[in-house]
């Protein structure tokens, strides 16, 4: 039977990727194993395009054929064909010529997995994940040879957090590493992957597909703070990325990167404010009920059990450690250094994550994902992002603030059946059920938005007073979430006024309320 285990590069290799919780991909997998005599045959991890799933690569001699939603019966086919030396092409979704020794996705010439970029999800979905082999290096032990040049380097850069579960979403990174590590008590690294929304794959593919990358820029930030400890946070249901993670930890820590650091993973509380970094570090600690901690003081300052504590995403790690591998792609002159992962999703057929560089188009992602119907509308930022009419934004944190758009990594696209009141209530309503209660605006201004968003179905849209409770909850709560929680509302409003005007009419043009009054 053929395995992953330690396959030269040049030799031939099937490699089975599948998407976000797909049980076929495993029966792709044992038919594809079970015919194997000398083929090695690999689960390599999401690939990010989840309309193509199961997808099987087969390589020889430097050619690699890609079979999109391939069955166990096909695959057993191509295992055969591959044992005889022979690359099934006829059906194959794209042929890629490349080096016998490629170590990275062979991107096609065209189709979805060519929209964007392939820098951090360079190895999703051609590395057995479970393996620390094939590395051309990893940035942690170089790091330990000069923990100053680290920060220096991604300080030059510029690079900013990525994700609603960075300490420093949207910010310089470098500043905090510096706070941590000049800050008396013994730091730790927390990587914060506790996103429970099912809208927000960013995170979970690169944990479940390239996790030794994550681990290598999380050691390299430890390395550079002085922290001995690191702590990989997930939630509670998210056990394939778990058990993911913690097969990636066991080679990792075979390697020399790991020497001098402890990783450990805690399972975070399935709720979507758990991923929240300070009640991510409440969480942490074991407290029961989760709220909000005051800042200042940073975690960089004040973190873990008073520890300094230095809390990002996997997507932030994943693009330190491209900083430290290639730090001359970057342009430090950028306002948003790198790329941005996104997950296309709402009224598609299948959802697909991808790269995009911060100075392209949003518009892109319509090349990667099939619409159900006539495009209405979009909500960019996830749970609490912002409504639009027009992708024609740039994907770079200033950009999408500035357009009043969340930078949380997802892309809703919406059909004409859809409601923009209805939008922006259902996501009022999630706020004023899932907050922590901890401040009185977040708390309070939700229930009043639900409340006064409930008001234009029974004829009263109170426009002003609508927008002076976003106001109020956007400058004086907390925490993101307080922060954000209205701008569907407000974004809506903006987009769409004319069907708010119609819903106090008792009148719903998109059909979607059945009954307004």
């Amino acid at each position: 039977m053929g395995t992953s285990d330690s396959p030269a590069l040049d030799a031939p290799i099937l490699r089975v990727s599948a998407g976000a919780g797909r049980e076929d991909a495993e029966a792709v997998l044992d038919s594809a194993r079970d015919a194997a005599e000398t083929v090695a045959v690999a689960n390599v991890g999401p690939i990010g395009i989840e309309e193509l799933t199961p997808l099987v690569a087969t390589t020889a001699d430097g050619t690699t054929a890609l079979h999109a939603n391939c069955t166990p019966e096909r695959a057993r086919t191509l295992v055969e064909s591959l044992e005889d030396g022979t690359i099934v092409e006829e059906g194959a979704h794209a042929v890629v010529n490349h080096g016998e020794e490629q170590t990275t996705f062979p991107v096609p010439d065209d189709g979805p997995l060519s929209v964007g970029r392939r820098d951090v999800l360079e190895r999703c979905g051609w590395v057995d994940p479970t393996t620390a082999e094939g590395y051309e290096g990893f940035v942690a032990a170089e790091a330990g040879a000069a923990p100053e040049a680290v920060i220096s380097q991604v300080e030059t850069v510029g690079l900013l957090g990525r994700g609603r579960g960075d300490a420093r979403m949207d910010e310089p990174v470098a500043e905090e590493w510096r706070t941590a590590r000049e800050t008396d008590g013994d730091p730790v690294v927390v990587v914060n992957a506790g996103e429970t929304d099912d809208r927000n794959a960013t995170d979970r593919t690169l944990l479940e597909a390239d996790p030794v990358a994550v681990l290598d820029g999380a050691t390299a930030v430890a390395t550079a703070i002085g922290a001995e400890d690191i702590v990989v946070y997930c939630p509670e249901s998210a056990l394939g990325t778990r058990d993911r993670v913690r097969e990636a930890m066991t080679a990792f820590n075979d390697t020399d990167a790991a020497e001098g650091v402890t990783i450990r993973t805690f399972t975070a509380p399935d709720m979507y404010i758990a991923a929240e970094p300070t009640m991510a570090l409440e969480a942490l600690e074991g407290n029961d009920r989760l709220e909000a901690r005051l800042r200042p003081p940073s975690p960089g300052e004040h973190g873990l059990y008073g520890r300094p504590t230095i809390v990002h995403t996997p997507r932030t790690f994943a693009q330190v450690r491209r900083i430290l591998r290639d730090p001359d792609a970057f342009d430090p002159d950028d306002a948003d250094p790198g790329t941005r992962l996104l997950t296309v999703t709402g009224d598609v057929t299948a959802s697909a994550t991808l790269e995009l560089p911060t100075g392209g188009s949003l518009e892109t992602v319509l090349e990667a994902v099939l619409v159900d119907s006539e495009f209405k509308m979009a909500c960019v930022g996830g749970q609490f992002g912002g409504v639009t009419r027009s992708l024609d934004h740039t994907p770079s944190a200033p950009a999408l603030t500035g357009a009043r758009l969340g930078t949380d990594g997802v892309v809703e696209l919406f059909d004409q059946s859809r409601c923009a009141v209805a939008t922006a209530g259902t996501r009022a309503r999630f706020a004023e059920e899932e907050n922590c209660g901890r401040c009185v605006p977040c708390r309070e201004g939700s229930k009043q938005l639900t409340n006064l968003l409930r008001d234009i179905y029974s004829g009263e849209f109170k426009d002003d007073m609508l927008r002076e409770l976003a106001r109020t909850m956007r400058e004086t709560s907390i925490c993101y979430f307080g922060r954000s929680a209205s701008r569907p509302v407000t974004t809506a409003m903006d987009e769409f006024e004319p069907e708010f005007h119609a819903h106090a009419e008792g009148r719903c043009p998109s059909g979607a309320c059945e009954e307004v009054q």
